[in-house]
């Protein structure tokens, strides 16, 4: 169920922030596919990760089919699987496994649209990732690095995540 909402909140954030204008730089469909794997573990991180950009693509047009849509499928999928196996390896520490999801995410990035743009005959170099991935995205990952914990730490005082929602 949690998984779900997650999915939900994938779709829901990124329209909401795209009609302000703030879509690319806040990054809102990251949020819910890291919260997803530190709360629901890599396997469902990951599925939600990979699902999210497609059903976008497919429901709203954002982000565009190709080749965006996959490149982010790869990215996001890292970013779910990541976040739930560093949360969970190293003994619930979000900030640690915030930043390690967020640096792996990058790289499968940076590969992804290496390949699809590529595919695509678009220009993709090293300086487009760094302006991409880091420059551009600054605001988004501010986001997520006081958002995330905030959230998580919420969420296991209400019991409905960590070892006290484990224990039911």
């Amino acid at each position: 169920m949690t998984a779900a909402l997650c999915l939900a909140l994938g779709l829901l954030l990124p329209s909401m922030f795209h009609m302000i204008g703030a879509g690319t730089v806040f990054l809102p469909m990251h949020i819910p596919v890291l919260l997803c794997g530190m709360l629901c573990g890599g396997a469902y991180g990951a599925a939600v990760g990979a699902i999210v950009p497609l059903l976008s693509s497919l429901l709203t047009g954002m982000p565009p089919i190709f080749p965006v849509a996959p490149a982010m499928m790869f990215e996001l999928c890292a970013y779910g699987l990541l976040s739930g196996l560093f949360y969970h390896s190293l003994r619930r520490n979000v900030y640690l496994s915030l930043i390690g999801a967020m640096l792996g995410g990058r790289v499968v990035s940076g590969i992804a649209n290496a390949v699809f743009m590529g595919m695509a005959d678009k220009p993709y170099g090293f300086s487009a990732f760094l302006s991409g991935a880091f420059v551009t995205a600054l605001p988004g990952i501010l986001l997520q690095l006081i958002v995330i914990p905030l959230l998580v730490l919420a969420l296991q005082k209400a019991g409905l995540a960590g070892r006290t929602a484990a224990a039911r």
